[in-house]
């Protein structure tokens, strides 16, 4: 029998769709549960898809695991993993009756001690630092007084990050005071019901509904800002091992604080022996993934971010040792890894559509390899018009918001 592995999705990302078609190459079957119109829809490599509801999570969940009695659940955004965490704590609670659940999440994440870790930026550092991990300095900011002894040990610039968000969300690199101020009260404050409501029509996305209507606050931390380049790591674990793992230098980004668009494969010890060290002290299962600083002046990497899901390119299958599917399907089904043909010989990698949306005439579509899945038109049609519409509205809203900030007050 093939493995399961049912993707659990809360937004409409394309890597997922990605990630579908490259495990059922390794031999899986995939099955959803994600919102209505999710690019995983469009592609033959997904069986069987049960819609999420935003306002309703966790009912979708549990109907989705128990019509696709998955081997493993693989989520692939910070919410969906929130979900998972929420979810093995209430069949805790339950007992008997809620045990094959929540054993199921543990095999798919890793040990339930390290749930509440993984989003707490701060503690991952702190925790990160005690492994030998290179780590800038970090705080919770719960208040201004906090603020200013974050900006008296660590100066400006400073980045402030608020918890459960990624993805570029909640995260502010400020300047001034004043900045500083105001990044803080933005962090901290629950999501706008205007923007929530306008993702729940518009996008068909109520995750934001009810942390808007609740007042849900975040938690907000401090960061020392290492001034460098980017880099990111996405590795294949299980309890605790890393069976593959994929290590890039970011080139290019859909924004400043946007994901990757092109991105450069390389080696770096350092980044892999961190990666190696957190997957065994938080004993991680599953997709994971690690974010970066290179020091401008030493390259030195320095971990800034963990992210307990699958990150965008974990399909990339890329030769041995570094072919994420293959190592979870052997993983899942306790044979050895059968690794893929590379997909490129080239190490640069322009990510579709993301590089074709930020700039169509970028050199990087012809000068490294452009990941195009040609084999499925119906996914990239719908990826194009979909991300075509989503990047004409947040080109909006930044004209509006560089529009609002020219009316604060300049510190």
């Amino acid at each position: 029998m093939k493995p399961t592995f049912l993707f659990v999705s809360t937004c409409r990302s394309f890597s997922p769709a990605r990630l579908a078609m490259a495990l059922v190459n390794a031999g899986g079957t995939v099955k959803a549960v994600c919102p209505p119109r999710h690019p995983l829809r469009k592609t033959s490599a997904v069986s069987q898809v049960h819609t999420y509801h935003g306002l309703a999570p966790l009912v979708s969940l549990v109907g989705a695991i128990a019509a696709t009695k998955p081997d493993l659940i693989l989520p692939f955004d910070d919410v969906s993993a929130a979900h998972l965490h929420e979810l093995h704590r209430r069949e805790l609670r339950r007992g008997t009756a809620g045990a094959s659940t929540s054993l199921l999440i543990e095999r798919s994440l890793g040990a339930a001690a390290s749930f509440p870790i993984v989003y707490a930026r701060t503690t991952t550092m702190e925790l990160a630092e005690g492994e030998g991990i290179r780590v800038p300095k970090s705080a919770v900011v719960r208040n201004e007084e906090d603020l200013r002894e974050s900006i008296g040990r660590m100066g400006f610039p400073l980045v402030l990050k608020a918890n459960t968000t990624s993805g570029g969300d909640g995260v502010s690199i400020v300047h001034t005071l004043e900045e500083a101020r105001y990044a803080l009260r933005s962090l901290a404050a629950p999501p706008l019901l205007a923007r929530a409501l306008k993702k729940a029509l518009i996008d068909q996305d109520r995750t934001l509904v009810w942390p808007s209507l609740l007042r849900r606050r975040y938690v907000v931390n401090a960061q020392a800002f290492v001034a460098g380049r980017e880099a990111t790591s996405a590795i294949a674990c299980w309890e605790g091992i890393v069976l593959a793992s994929l290590h890039f230098e970011v080139l290019k980004k859909q924004d400043a604080g946007g994901p990757s668009t092109v991105l450069r494969l390389i080696e770096n010890p350092e980044m892999s022996a961190a990666a190696e060290k957190m997957a065994r002290r938080l004993e991680l299962s599953g997709l994971h993934g690690f974010d970066f600083m290179l020091e401008a002046q030493t390259g030195n990497p320095y971990l800034i971010e963990i992210n307990p899901r699958a990150t965008q390119v974990g399909h990339l299958r890329l030769g041995p040792g570094r072919d994420l599917p293959a190592a979870l399907y052997a993983a899942v089904t306790g044979k050895a890894i059968q690794t893929a043909p590379k997909i490129t010989e080239n190490d640069t990698i322009a990510l579709f559509p993301q590089e074709w949306i930020r700039n169509p005439a970028s050199p990087f579509l012809t000068t490294g390899y452009h990941d195009v899945p040609w084999e499925e038109p119906d996914l990239v049609e719908d990826c194009v018009h979909q991300l075509s519409k989503q990047t004409a509205w947040y080109l909006k809203q930044r004209w509006i918001e560089a529009l609002l900030r020219m009316r604060r007050p300049r510190p």
